[in-house]
Formats: C-alpha cells, sequence, structure tokens
C-alpha cells in the first residue's frame, strides 16, 4: 500500500486534532512498528495456513 493513501496519517491527524498537540515523532515511530509488525504476523499466519492445506 501507499503510506499517504492506507489511512495511517488520517489516525495520527485525528489524533492529533482531539488532543490539540501534536505527537512526538517517537511515538508515530512506535505506532508505525507496531503496525508493521502486525501486518507481518498476518502474513506469515496466511502463508502458515496455505503451506499446511498444500499438504493435507
Amino acid at each position: 500500500p501507499v503510506p499517504v493513501l492506507d489511512g495511517g496519517h488520517l489516525v495520527f491527524f485525528s489524533i492529533e486534532a482531539l488532543r490539540g498537540a501534536p505527537l512526538s515523532m517517537r511515538k508515530m515511530e512506535i505506532a508505525q512498528q507496531v503496525g508493521l509488525v502486525l501486518l507481518l504476523g498476518l502474513m506469515a499466519l496466511a502463508l502458515f495456513n496455505d503451506v499446511t492445506r498444500l499438504f493435507e
């Protein structure tokens, strides 16, 4: 996905609007890293399911 169009920036902008202050760069980096780990985990799970079904 294109990072600018995936909705992640909209979440950050919404949080900033609710808080009334910008998020620190460190918090944004942590949130992006957590999202990446979740995405990679989902991909690994899908691959595992595909491989196990292949050998059934």
